[in-house]
Parts: C-alpha cells; structure tokens; sequence
C-alpha cells in the first residue's frame, strides 16, 4: 500500500466537528475533562484573527483530519523576539509512526519562522515515550521542571 500524503492546514470555521473529536481523543489520553464552555472558547480563539497568537493546524489524509496542534505565540522575558508554545499535539493512533506528528511540528516550526519566532517549546508527561521518541529527534530535551498552581 502506498504511503498516504499528509496534508498540514490551517484550522477552520467548518472543521469544529472533527476538531472537536480529535481534540477529546487527546484530552482522554490525558484523563482531562473539560466543561463544554471550554471547548466553545477554544475553539472560538483558535480562529478569531483579533486572537492571531493562538491558533492551529489540522493533519489530513486523503481529505480526513487525522491530526492536530495547536500553538500560542508569547514574548520571552529572556529574548526580544516572541517565542511559541505548541500546546498541544495529536495523532490519531492508527496514524502514529507515518509521520503526521512530525508534520505537525514542523509546520508550527515554519509558522515561527515567518512570524520571526526563534524558539518553539512544549511539553510532555514523562510516560508518553511513544510521542517522546519523536521529539528526541525534531527537539531538543530541556533539563526544566514544570510546576504549577
């Protein structure tokens, strides 16, 4: 069978379903549970063009959404440039290993480069290794620990 074409595009007002599922898909692997409001918000800001520092890319194969990020650009304390934190990531099992998540990233990679942002980072919980030994080969592992209120 020949290898299927992913296609990286910009998030739209008509994909609400199938982001919708993708992203439940990536918040259950999570165990996260989020009212309806939240997924109403968010997806309203990842469109909004007053909102241009959050947004997000879907992967399609062959016409189906089978992945998605979302990224939020910032300013850095330590840069003069703003930097982008990529959120969230997901591939839809079936699609893991034929590179949809790689394509992802590095489609937020481009977009920080035409926005004139040097860094991307995100995070990970330290169980995910499938997902991790993807990003030990398109990122850099840092030495920080998340804490959080």
């Amino acid at each position: 069978m020949a290898e299927e074409a992913i296609r990286i595009r910009a998030l739209r007002a008509d994909d609400r379903a199938a982001w919708d599922a993708l992203w439940r898909e990536y918040l259950d692997f999570y165990g996260a549970r989020l009212g309806e409001a939240v997924y109403d918000s968010t997806f309203a800001r990842l469109l909004d063009p007053a909102r241009p520092m959050q947004s997000g890319f879907l992967a399609e194969t062959q016409g189906r959404p089978v992945g998605l990020v979302h990224y939020i650009q910032h300013p850095h304390n330590w840069r003069i440039e703003d930097v982008i934190y990529l959120q969230d990531l997901y591939a839809e099992p079936s699609m893991r290993g034929r590179g949809v998540g790689r394509a992802l990233i590095e489609a937020v990679y481009a977009e920080a480069d035409r926005r004139g942002c040097p860094s991307v980072y995100w995070t990970t919980q330290d169980f995910n290794a499938e997902a991790r030994k993807l990003y030990d080969r398109i990122g850099t592992l840092t030495p920080f620990v998340k804490y959080q209120r």
